[in-house]
């Protein structure tokens, strides 16, 4: 879509794309209206079975489906296939959100609701809507550009607070180290900023966090709920009626002067 270089019918031809894209929208949108609470799993279509981030993303998906959550991913091969076999296996329901890209050929043989798309950031925008937390393993490029705009969003709040966990130490450590000692330290993101995120390698703990983090967010939407009715009943009461008892104020009769 952004490479317009020489090409004289761009004007035409992209304001015509814009229907294909809202298309994807609208199919997203429908497609996926109806989930169960979920979790965005990421990382690389590059990973072969039997490596650790292999085994890590298929616990994980088991363990999230027995929490009660779907699992989505990108439908790809790699991790995506592993967090989404470990999920369909346990019983969970299983999403993938496909891209045409030249390395994954189609979904993943787990998916139980499957969805591809042309454009990146209308697959991005539906990995954020539907998901209640960010899982990230090992990754590349892609991996990264995912992880990033879910913190970004969230530190700038422009979606409301919820849970990341990066897996894989042994990978995101280095990384995590240079935020601190390179981007903190020069005032690039605050202290706060690297809170934002909880470093795992404990399946049972990347899940605990993210049912934590849930019920503590549910309980906080419940009682703005609640302030909410309470303030919206305190406006449509009457207001009280003043007594016409003995402790009437008198009438001054009217002498002529203001």
């Amino acid at each position: 879509m952004l490479d317009s270089w020489g090409r004289a019918d761009w004007k035409t031809r992209d304001a015509w794309r814009a229907l294909r894209i809202l298309s994807e929208f609208v199919e997203g949108f429908d497609t996926l209206a109806d989930l169960p609470p979920s979790v965005s799993v990421f990382g690389s279509a590059r990973t072969k079975p039997g490596t650790r981030e292999w085994e890590l993303a298929e616990h994980l998906g088991a363990a999230l489906a027995r929490a009660g959550y779907g699992v989505i991913t990108g439908g790809g091969p790699g991790v995506m296939e592993a967090a989404n076999k470990g999920c369909a296996e346990a019983g969970g329901l299983s999403i993938g959100l496909g891209i045409e890209l030249p390395f994954e050929q189609g979904l993943n043989d787990w998916v139980d609701v499957g969805i591809d798309f042309r454009y990146f950031f209308v697959r991005k925008t539906m990995f954020v809507k539907y998901a209640q937390a960010f899982v990230v393993l090992p990754g590349g490029f892609g991996t990264l550009d995912e992880m990033f705009e879910a913190l970004t969003l969230v530190q700038t709040k422009k979606v409301t607070r919820f849970p990341v966990v990066m897996m894989g130490t042994w990978y995101w450590q280095g990384l995590i180290d240079w935020m601190r000692d390179t981007m903190m330290a020069d005032g690039k993101i605050g202290p706060e900023d690297l809170k934002l995120f909880c470093l795992t390698d404990d399946v049972d703990e990347a899940v605990r966090y993210i049912v934590d983090v849930d019920a503590e967010l549910n309980a906080e939407q419940e009682a703005a709920f609640a302030r909410a009715a309470a303030d919206q009943q305190a406006a449509t009461e009457p207001a009280p009626v003043a007594d016409e008892g003995d402790g009437e104020r008198p009438v001054r009769p009217f002498d002529g002067e203001i």
